[in-house]
């Protein structure tokens, strides 16, 4: 498959993923966003106690929870999901659900993985 392809499939395939996400999660569409350019991110907006929580993905490091303190500075991010890097809807749920109770989240994902769009493609497809 030619890479312009890999990038409809991610972008439609992000899209649709992003949305069952939200489902699952409790968030309207309007507080969901993603891009796709040299990297692959999607937000979602989350209700809880305290400072603005969200819902983070990119494709090196998939899904963490963050907090923005200031909309100039870097989210602090509180937990990360761990792999896989596109985990089925309930399980991403589960996760918010389990952080926003107190428990820790999973490992740190290596900051310098690179992820093959091919590959991320494929994963992203069963979602078309």
């Amino acid at each position: 498959m030619a890479e312009s392809d890999d990038s409809a499939v991610i972008s439609l395939g992000l899209a649709r993923y992003v949305r069952a996400v939200a489902e699952e999660v409790g968030v309207p569409p309007e507080g969901t966003e993603f891009e796709v350019s040299d990297t692959a991110t999607a937000y979602l907006g989350l209700e809880g106690p305290g400072p603005d929580l969200m819902l983070l993905w990119n494709e090196r490091r998939g899904w963490s929870i963050a907090v923005e303190t200031d909309p100039a500075e870097k989210p602090i991010t509180l937990a990360h999901f761990g792999p896989p890097l596109v985990p089925p809807p309930g399980e991403v749920a589960r996760f918010v659900r389990d952080v926003l109770a107190g428990k820790p989240g999973g490992p740190e994902p290596d900051p310098d993985a690179r992820q093959d769009r091919h590959e991320l493609a494929a994963r992203l497809r069963e979602y078309l």
